[in-house]
């Protein structure tokens, strides 16, 4: 039986963007909050990793050996076909931006 109420404060958009993904699953707010109790007792804990994402280096933390590595394995990935068309790179990260 349901007979407690969490309340949180959470950013306006942030919220909506959640909601409307919701319920277009058609799952109900009140099911993934509750789902997620559940993993936090089955886990003993956060059921997703709560770290800090790693900083990218940048181009003038890299000595000019690691960077000319990267070119390297880059370019060895490219005529191996390993790689992804630049569109279809650039496309995916703008979406990932909205």
């Amino acid at each position: 039986m349901k007979d407690a109420t969490v309340s949180a404060r959470v950013e306006c958009g942030v919220k909506a963007e959640a909601e409307d993904i919701l319920q277009r699953l058609g799952i109900p707010v009140s099911v993934v909050i509750n789902s997620l109790y559940r993993q936090i007792i089955y886990r003993h804990g956060v059921p997703f990793p709560m770290t800090l994402p790693a900083e990218p280096r940048t181009l003038d933390a890299m000595t000019d050996a690691e960077l000319n590595a990267k070119l390297q394995h880059s370019y060895e990935q490219s005529l191996a076909g390993e790689g992804r068309p630049y569109e279809e790179v650039f496309d995916e990260l703008e979406r990932s931006l909205v």
